[in-house]
């Protein structure tokens, strides 16, 4: 894809398929299994499952970000829209207020678009769904009402990574950008710190099937990502994420390419306090350990380190 090139849902959008694949997603909410909770609640009726979302959107603000990835953020900023509540629920989030207490407002799918197209108006580089995982069906029939009105941008998928296959190939073709955090190695961590011991397994398929989408990051002449995988991880105290770990994965199981950000901006937010281990920020011994391990095992393509600022809780 070059600069001038209109992402690829443009071609969907003309050819019916985004609207398709838009209806077949909304039905699905009926009995909703499309995160790996599979709650199987009638979310159109107005039933909330583990996400708290019914058959509208929440969302908490949208507004150009300038704290993403340099590859996302450019000159103008990656144009994010942050979606209240979240199917994974990490007890340390630090944006709690929006991921545990749903801070944010109802919107429709003409409502959703019309963000879109605001950030794209804007200058955005790129229109950045975080915590998309439980609002599939409604980003894809915003996305059919946008590109009908002229939304030609790179879309980002900005996920825990708790997402299900079957799901995400209903974005095939949609999705530009997948952005995974890649959070816990193991199950006993992921379920004392989400509820949830598959997390491991299901994040390993998920970003496999986001790999073979997209492939690797490939970013244009002024650096600016276009399509790929971009890869998070955020470094937790007394090694409770499982770096090595996950660092071995992505580099021998998905692409030594992989562009990983490494974050050491861990800080005890929400209910972190109910885990000793999570009391304390992350020491910066600890960060230059993670660092070295994801070189260890063969990544070439690191986020560069910046200034790390302590977040209010």
């Amino acid at each position: 894809m070059t600069h001038d090139e209109p992402a690829s849902y443009v071609t969907l959008h003309q050819n019916g398929e985004l609207a398709d694949r838009a209806a077949a997603a909304r039905n699905r909410l009926k009995a909703c299994v499309l995160c790996p909770r599979t709650c199987a609640v009638d979310r159109l009726a107005g039933d909330r499952g583990t996400c708290r979302t019914a058959g509208r959107a929440v969302v908490a603000s949208y507004d150009a970000h300038f704290g993403e990835e340099a590859p996302l953020v450019g000159r103008h900023g990656s144009g994010t829209i942050f979606f209240s509540f979240c199917n994974l629920g990490c007890i340390f989030c630090q944006n709690y207020d929006i991921s545990h207490d749903g801070a944010g407002r109802p919107v429709d799918d003409g409502e959703l678009a019309g963000m879109m197209l605001a950030l794209q108006h804007a200058g955005c580089h790129n229109i950045n769904f975080v915590t998309p995982s439980h609002v599939v069906p409604q980003i894809l029939g915003a996305l059919e009402i946008a590109a009908a009105r002229g939304l030609r941008v790179p879309l980002v998928y900005n996920t825990s990574g708790y997402d299900r296959v079957r799901t995400l190939r209903l974005l095939e073709g949609v999705i530009d950008i997948y952005m995974p955090d890649f959070k816990f190695w193991d199950p006993q961590v992921a379920e004392r710190l989400a509820g949830a011991a598959d997390y491991p397994e299901r994040t390993r398929r998920a970003v496999r099937e986001m790999h073979r989408q997209v492939g690797d990051l490939v970013v244009d002449e002024a650096g600016i990502a276009r399509r790929g995988l971009l890869v998070r991880h955020l470094v937790m105290p007394e090694g409770l994420a499982g770096t090595r770990e996950i660092m071995n994965f992505i580099a021998g199981e998905i692409s030594a390419d992989t562009y990983v950000n490494v974050m050491g901006q861990y800080r005890p937010c929400g209910r972190a306090g109910e885990v000793e281990a999570l009391s304390r920020p992350l020491r910066p011994t600890e960060f230059q350990q993670a660092l070295r391990l994801a070189r260890q095992a063969g990544l070439r393509r690191l986020d560069r380190p910046r200034r790390v600022f302590a977040v209010e809780c």
